[in-house]
């Protein structure tokens, strides 16, 4: 088949500038093959080569005692003590899940298990953060039902339980949902498998399912805007089999186990590509591929196709030689492909051959290291204009807006069609603060969360990224775990546009800092850019996942309130009601700046919290909606009324941060009014948990009619039960 011409056109569908083009061609001194210009895109794309953020990400706190492996591996490591490591990451699918909803969010959790577990971790919980248009676009009960679909149909079937995670609707999202997975999963300390690879003529493998077109330019699609030929972009989408996994993870850690493996990548975004030259690349080696040995499942595939091809379930090794009919017999047991398709060499090349003919001759490390980095034009976003004056709303129907809202009402029509129990190890699955899973055999137990509050960000990035971070810390010590560390997916715009650019670098700016002050480094991460359609761009989501530890057990905080249990403010309430889920919900304003983050006093509160946990019965951050919302949810979960004594709106519903509502008996909240004052931390009575109602001030309502109000919006909102 002769390869098409390389026209300026042809040079522009593959994602390269005229000057990236020039800089192609002086590198290797020539005009590249149709191959190599598929190979450079693939490389030079911002979904793989990140090369608008990684001037901003290097500045990100990576490191600490607690770290075995940060940034730059295929996730993160870090120590549980025991001689344990705890294995995380977060990566999005967002543009192939808008492009085909069950498909793309399906083979996004199958990308970040593979991520783990490449890594020689068991994958032990999972979670997603999803971002969805306003509920009444006409595509976005279709995208909400495709992607919970495709979650629950891989993660169920894999084996894996979904903990926790996050659900928000804004008409940003309405062209360019967000779907952003998480996987965790423990290994040895001591049994860590990294991707560089190491020794000159050791035989690449290729293993798990065979090649096909599916996901082609893949990468090269997630690094573009949407615009009317979305459809065109279809053919992109990869096509996952959960099954055809769960043999890949047990054949991968069986093959582990026996000493065999020298290096070992997952083939995800740019698949055989990508996954070639960044094990060369880190190991400082060259590799030479025959593509005539690749496990194929369509007839006729061309270099190019079996090069960027992003068909799921691959994996490449680099393999003792010595060890090769052992390694074939365990991959040929769970019924997988095995095929040695090349060999590490000592030049610094990328040898590409298909039949007889050389497809790709290339510098590997110019591919890699090379790739192009800018240091884009950014403006400081500017200072919000302050809030006008607030509309009137009784308190009880500020409560109904947001519990009547798809974006706050209760997520069980989402994670019922999750397996939240597989493997026998969930202590606290979704629906109330983050997610606990016990470390299997022993006492110790891992807590799990995702946060970040977009219109924060986008009125001021900076506060918006600190929040996210301070939110996450919040959330793992309510639960009575000492955060570890983070993971970000950084989603935002187009980062040629100077104001989507200073969002980044705001949002950086911010999570850098409360990740140094809370002690939570980033061990890994993703970047997701270009998520506009027809020009429009997302609000700037820059999630943040985090892991906490519990020592033990017995020292979670996992109760729920009792009847005449007092309910108790720490934290210092100023009425902050700029960028409010009150306004955003009740009364479509968003507007004022988002609330200030004092880093100092997270770190005390979280603290204080966690040294006192054993005076609380139930303990939830205090975040979107205040208050009012979280002593609703709390009250509402375990059947109860509550009362708050105070009918104020800006304290009802303000989002000031380093707060936590505890819940608590009477002996309880005195000790813990003593403990509070000898800390120096403010504590304050609110209400009371109990009865049939919820009263805030000296209005009320029966709980029975806003829980079905709570319990019945989501579905409603998306037009089914």
């Amino acid at each position: 088949m002769s390869e098409p011409a390389l026209t300026d056109e042809l040079i522009g569908a593959h994602g390269l500038t005229p000057e990236e083009y020039a800089r192609i061609l002086e590198i290797i001194g020539r005009e590249p093959t149709f191959t190599e210009l598929g190979i450079f895109s693939a490389m030079w794309n911002e979904h793989c080569s990140y090369k608008s953020s990684k001037k901003w990400l290097r500045t990100l706190p990576t490191e600490g005692p607690q770290v075995i492996c940060g940034p730059g591996e295929n996730a993160g490591v870090v120590d549980i003590g025991d001689g344990q490591a705890v294995i995380f990451k977060m990566e999005s699918h967002n543009h192939p899940s808008y492009i085909e909803p069950y498909q793309g969010a399906a083979t996004g959790v199958g990308g970040i298990l593979r991520d783990v577990f490449t890594m020689g971790a068991r994958p032990i919980a999972a979670m997603n953060a999803l971002s969805f248009g306003a509920p009444s676009h006409p595509k976005t009960a279709h995208l909400v039902r495709g992607v919970v679909e495709g979650i629950g149909g891989y993660g169920n079937a894999f084996g894996v339980p979904t903990v926790g995670g996050e659900v928000r609707f804004h008409s940003s999202y309405n062209g360019n949902c967000l779907v952003n997975a998480f996987a965790a999963g423990l290994a040895d300390a001591d049994a860590i498998f990294y991707s560089a690879a190491s020794g000159v003529g050791m035989p690449v493998v290729y293993l798990g399912a065979k090649t096909g077109r599916d996901g082609v330019g893949g990468a090269t699609m997630a690094s573009a805007e949407f615009d009317d030929t979305i459809e065109e972009k279809r053919p992109t989408v990869q096509v996952g089999d959960p099954f055809t996994e769960k043999r890949l993870l047990e054949a991968c850690l069986e093959l582990m186990a026996s000493g065999a493996v020298i290096s070992i990548q997952d083939m995800g975004a740019a698949g055989l590509t990508c996954s070639a030259v960044e094990m060369g690349d880190k190991g400082g080696l060259g590799v030479r591929l025959q593509l005539d040995k690749v496990p194929q499942r369509e007839a006729d595939m061309t270099a190019y196709e079996m090069m960027l091809s992003e068909s799921q379930e691959r994996m490449l090794m680099v393999l003792r030689p010595e060890r090769e009919a052992e390694a074939r017999a365990i991959f040929e047991k769970w019924d997988l492909d095995f095929a040695i398709v090349g060999e590490t060499i000592a030049e610094d090349r990328f040898e590409i051959l298909h039949g007889n003919t050389v497809k790709a001759d290339l510098p590997l490390s110019e591919l890699s290291s090379s790739a192009p980095e800018y240091d884009r034009p950014w403006v400081e976003t500017p200072a919000p204009a302050p809030l006008d004056e607030i509309p009137q709303i009784s308190p009880l129907d500020g409560l109904r807006a947001l519990i009547g809202s798809p974006s706050y009402a209760h997520k069980a029509w989402v994670w019922e069609q999750y397996d939240t129990q597989v493997m026998g190890d969930s202590i606290r699955t979704p629906g109330l603060g983050a997610g606990i899973v016990r470390v299997h055999g022993s006492d110790k137990a891992l807590a799990f969360t995702a946060d970040v509050t977009p219109r924060y960000v986008r009125a001021n990035p900076v506060e918006g990224g600190k929040q996210a971070v301070a939110e996450a810390f919040r959330n793992l010590c309510a639960v009575g775990a000492r955060p570890l560390a983070s993971t970000d997916n950084l989603n935002f715009g187009n980062p040629e546009k100077p104001e989507i650019m200073g969002q980044f670098v705001g949002a950086i700016k911010g999570i850098g800092a409360a990740c140094a002050a809370l002690d939570m480094p980033i061990v890994s991460g993703n970047v997701s850019l270009y998520n506009e359609t027809d020009g429009q761009p997302i609000l700037p989501t820059p999630t943040i996942g985090a892991v906490g530890l519990i020592d033990h057990v017995d020292e979670i905080i996992g109760g729920l309130p009792a009847d005449g249990d007092l309910a108790l403010v720490l934290g210092e309430t100023r009425g902050h009601l700029g960028q409010s889920a009150l306004l955003a919900e009740a009364f479509g304003i968003e507007a004022g700046d988002a609330p200030p983050v004092d880093l100092e006093a997270e770190r005390a509160h979280g603290e204080f919290l966690r040294a006192n946990r054993a005076l609380m019965g139930a303990a939830s951050d205090l975040s979107d909606g205040g208050l009012a919302l979280a002593a609703f949810e709390m009250a509402e979960a375990a059947g109860l009324g509550v009362t708050l004594e105070t009918a104020d709106i800006g304290q009802l519903f303000g989002e000031d941060q380093a707060r936590y509502l505890i819940a608590c008996n009477f002996d309880q909240a005195e000790a813990l009014m003593v403990a509070a004052g000898q800390a120096g931390v403010p504590l304050v009575q609110v209400g009371r948990f109990g009865g049939a109602t919820a009263r805030f001030g000296a209005e009320e309502a029966p709980l029975a009619e806003l829980s079905a109000l709570y319990r019945s919006a989501f579905a409603r909102a998306i037009g089914g039960a």
